[in-house]
């Protein structure tokens, strides 16, 4: 059974996140030829003090490019 794993920035609309769950488990159902029952996933969110991007935490290029710009 494949199993589905997003990870991203987190998605604060729950209607945007069934969306997410209902449209990429019809892509995965229709390329495998699997049920849709049979298909399993998971949405790991990941704040931007979790995240590395080129050694520096990625709230804090975010606050780099901001001070940048004022």
């Amino acid at each position: 059974m494949p199993t589905i794993i997003i990870e991203g920035p987190p998605i604060k609309e729950l209607e945007k996140k069934r969306r997410l769950a209902k449209e990429i488990t019809e892509a995965v159902a229709k390329f495998y030829g699997y049920p849709k029952e049979k298909i399993h996933g998971l949405i790991k969110e990941n704040p931007p003090e979790n995240v590395i991007v080129a050694g520096e935490l990625l709230i804090d290029r975010r606050r780099s490019k901001s001070d940048k710009s004022t």
